[in-house]
């Protein structure tokens, strides 16, 4: 009896981590001016979460780079033009911009990149977008966060 009370504790500890959030994504960018995914859900219990950012595609950043950037959805616009002046060398994101939740840098073909913040940032009651601000791209490559229970 003690053997089947033993199994079934180490069982139920065993399946704890499988109800544990996921508090990290990967998206996928292409030559082809797309990411993989339109939405990103992230689970209010995540303290910090991460974006991987992976560009599956062959040509250089300086030809086709992709970036991953989180705005409120009513900043996204000005935020992605804005960034176009910002140039590469700040890939394409300005400086010390408050509207700027989190951003990667602009990576081309092959490379990778990632980005982690605080989901204490975001509220449930508003809307974010993310988006690629290499010049022209943000119109094509974006999508939503959203926080769920």
């Amino acid at each position: 009896m003690l053997v089947k009370a033993t199994f079934a504790a180490l069982l139920s500890i065993m399946a704890v981590p499988a109800f544990a959030a996921d508090c990290s994504v990967t998206v996928e960018s292409n030559d082809a001016m797309q990411y993989n995914t339109k939405e990103i859900v992230i689970d209010k219990t995540c303290k910090e979460f991460t974006v991987k950012l992976l560009h599956v595609g062959k040509l250089p950043a300086a030809a086709m780079g992709h970036n991953w950037v989180l705005t409120k959805e009513a900043d996204k616009q000005a935020v992605a033009t804005e960034g176009m002046t910002a140039g590469a060398a700040n890939d394409y994101v300005k400086g010390d911009d408050p509207r700027v939740l989190a951003h990667t840098k602009v990576i081309g073909g092959g490379e990778e990149t990632e980005v982690t913040f605080d989901v204490a940032k975001l509220s449930a009651a508003e809307k974010y977008s993310f988006f690629c601000s290499f010049p022209g791209h943000y119109a094509i490559m974006h999508g939503v966060v959203k926080l769920s229970d």
